[in-house]
C-alpha cells in the first residue's frame, strides 16, 4: 500500500534522509522510530505529497505521489503532530469539510460515530478556537478517519490525549489495519509502538537502521525475544 523506493532528501547542503527504501503492506501498523533528527516527519510528509523529494519514488497504492497525486492522496490521511485547524469552523464543520474534500456523501452517519467514539459530541458546535490541545488533536484524527484511508500516517498521535482518548485511538487504528489499511505511527513514546505495531522502521540520521517484524528487530538488536523495545532501540541507534 505504501512503496518507498530509494527516497532522498536534501536541504540546500543536508542531507535530511539518504536512500531510503521500505514498504508498508495493508494490515501492517509500521512504528517509525529514531532520535530527534532521525528524518521521521521528513518521510511521512513526503509520502503525503507535502514536501518533494530529491530524488527516489514515493507511491501509495501505486500511485506516484508526484505524478499521480489525486490519486494517491484520495486513499491516505496524515495527521501531523501539531494540527493546524480552521479556528471559523465548528467541530462538526470539520468533519463536513473533510467529506466534500473526500468526496465521502453519507457523512453525517460516519461522523456521528467517530465524534461519539472520540468524545467530541458535546463539543460538535464548538469553534476549534475554543477546544484544548487534546480535543484539536481528536478534531484531526477524526476528520482523517471520516473517508476510510487505505494508508494513514500519525505524527506523535498521543500528544494532548487523556487515557481513554489514547485508548479509543489505539483500538480505532488496530479496527482499521484490520480492515486493510497500511498504518505508519511515529512516536517518541516507545511503549505505544510495542503495544501497537506490528513492524518497525528505525532511522537514524537519515538513514535506515532496521525494517522488519517487531520480532526480527528483537533477534537482531537483543539476546532473546522478551527484550523491551527500549532496549531494541538503544542498541540499535547508539551504535549507529
Amino acid at each position: 500500500m505504501i512503496q518507498v523506493t530509494e527516497f532522498t532528501k536534501v536541504y540546500d547542503q543536508y542531507v535530511a534522509v539518504s536512500a531510503l527504501s521500505f514498504d508498508v503492506l495493508p494490515g501492517q501498523i509500521l512504528g517509525l522510530l529514531g532520535p530527534n533528527g532521525a528524518g521521521k516527519t521528513t518521510t511521512m510528509k513526503a509520502i503525503c505529497g507535502v514536501i518533494p523529494p530529491t530524488q527516489g519514488r514515493l507511491a501509495v497504492g501505486g500511485f506516484d505521489i508526484r505524478q499521480s497525486p489525486v490519486e494517491a492522496k484520495r486513499l491516505l490521511a496524515y495527521v501531523p503532530d501539531d494540527p493546524h485547524l480552521f479556528e471559523a469552523l465548528t467541530v462538526l464543520e470539520h468533519l463536513e469539510f473533510a467529506a466534500a474534500a473526500y468526496g465521502v456523501a453519507d457523512w453525517r452517519g460516519r461522523a456521528d460515530v467517530l465524534l461519539t467514539r472520540l468524545e467530541l459530541n458535546e463539543k460538535r458546535d464548538n469553534l476549534s478556537s475554543e477546544l484544548s490541545r487534546g480535543m484539536r488533536q481528536k478534531v484531526a484524527i477524526a476528520c482523517a478517519h471520516l473517508h476510510e484511508p487505505r494508508a494513514l500516517l500519525l505524527d506523535e498521535p498521543l500528544t494532548g490525549l487523556d487515557p481513554r482518548g489514547i485508548r479509543n485511538m489505539k483500538s480505532s487504528l488496530k479496527e482499521l489495519a484490520d480492515g486493510g489499511a497500511a498504518v505508519v505511527v511515529s512516536s517518541h513514546l516507545l511503549a505505544l509502538v510495542e503495544d501497537l505495531c506490528t513492524h518497525l522502521l528505525i532511522l537514524h540520521k537519515g538513514r535506515k537502521l532496521f525494517a522488519g517484524p517487531v520480532e526480527d528487530a528483537r533477534t537482531a538488536f537483543s539476546q532473546g525475544a522478551d527484550a523491551s523495545l527500549e532496549e531494541v532501540f538503544f542498541k540499535a541507534t547508539e551504535g549507529a
